[in-house]
């Protein structure tokens, strides 16, 4: 009955009408929409304090969106061998990358951190682009893995390698965020790709390590920790962002103050148009509203693991761990970008996906939907990989 039922599902998706995924499509304009409009309530004061134009950030922000979605429509029509033949060349410029922002001169600090390149008015930041390039090497570096193999030390260990060299680089910007965030989705591709569970344990084990160390070697976050604990034991220090954050859920109650009523956007909760607007939501649209935002990445990550499976199922190897991958790194940063505005994980610097101001992060998600809707594409066709 199972298999009736498995192929009913494929033979759907072979004959369907979209040219693109709907669900996946669907989701992703549906969270960019509603992106443009809570980045346009949050940032509005903003604007006019830094800029002297309430517009300000709203107009970059749909600057990015429109070259989001032009790079969307690019990478939508590469092939996927594309992106497996160049799979060194992305690792390269994932270190050439996270080098030369390190250079003195180069590099833009700010506010302690030196992750932006300026390259005219546009800051590039390396890392976000720097999480997709190793998911596309890491996915080739499975693709050609058999039974056999997944046993074999050099299948997990070459990859490693290069995810530590990878991390170390982070943590010298400092970015602790994107290193938890690439390395997670790093160990479950390898897990849903076979890898042997003797090597996963052990690097499991070393990952937990790793996040204790740098969690408690600076000073600053280990200030962190203590404020999520505990953050009204300093509300107007370590927990003062926490703290707001919290008061603006409680001011939401179920269904929100309303759109653009907002109390903490007016100078109380800093980075409330980036990394802390899921709070905005909570105040303005209430519980209805932020939980509706959950639901939307739930149903894009179940999605796009979805479509990593519809690939295996085809034998595309790379199209498959690719999916995974690009899946799971939304769905973690997601995780972890909501968690902090909860309260649940220490705060850090992770921008909500589609929906925080920020064009880096804005133009690598669609690039990322872009390659997932791709798969699903070349998977609905049946093409075999070729070399």
């Amino acid at each position: 009955m199972k298999a009736v039922l498995k192929n009913r599902r494929e033979t759907y998706r072979e004959h369907i009408i979209s040219p693109i995924d709907p669900i996946l499509a669907a989701i992703t304009l549906a969270l960019l929409v509603f992106g443009s409009i809570m980045v346009g309530s949050a940032s509005m004061e903003i604007g006019l304090r830094d800029y002297g134009n309430p517009f300000h950030l709203v107009a970059t922000h749909h600057i990015y969106i429109l070259l989001g979605l032009l790079s969307f429509v690019f990478v939508l029509g590469l092939p996927m061998i594309f992106w497996e033949r160049m799979s060194w060349v992305f690792l390269i410029i994932s270190l050439v990358l996270l080098i030369v922002v390190l250079m003195p001169g180069i590099g833009k600090e700010v506010n302690g951190s030196t992750r932006w390149i300026k390259i005219g008015p546009i800051n590039l930041q390396g890392s976000e682009f720097v999480k997709l390039f190793f998911l596309v090497y890491l996915a080739k570096s499975l693709a050609n893995k058999t039974d056999e193999s997944s046993g074999k030390s050099r299948t997990f260990l070459v990859p490693i390698f290069f995810l530590g060299v990878i991390v170390l680089l982070l943590m010298r910007q400092p970015d602790f965020g994107a290193s938890i965030v690439l390395i997670f989705a790093s160990v479950s591709v390898l897990y849903l790709s076979g890898v042997s569970s003797r090597f996963l344990v052990p690097f499991g084990l070393l990952i937990c390590i790793f996040i204790t160390i740098f969690s408690l070697i600076q000073p600053y976050r280990f200030e962190r920790i203590i404020s999520f604990f505990d953050p009204w034991h300093d509300p107007f220090g370590s927990g003062y962002q926490l703290t707001q954050a919290l008061i603006a859920f409680g001011r939401g109650e179920w269904l929100g103050l309303g759109l653009g009523n907002s109390i903490q956007k007016l100078f109380f909760l800093p980075e409330a148009h980036t990394d802390f607007i899921f709070s905005i939501i909570g105040e303005e649209l209430g519980f209805v509203g932020a939980a509706s935002v959950v639901l939307l990445f739930v149903v894009l990550v179940i999605r796009g693991l979805s479509i990593g499976n519809f690939a295996r199922r085809k034998g595309m190897n790379f199209h498959s761990s690719l999916a995974y991958g690009i899946s799971i790194l939304l769905g973690v940063q997601s995780v972890v970008n909501l968690g902090v505005n909860l309260g649940v994980l220490p705060t850090k610097g992770i921008t909500l996906p589609f929906i925080s101001y920020g064009g880096n992060s804005l133009v690598v998600c669609l690039v990322m939907v872009a390659i997932l809707l791709r798969i699903e594409i070349e998977a609905r066709k049946g093409r075999e990989r070729n070399g």
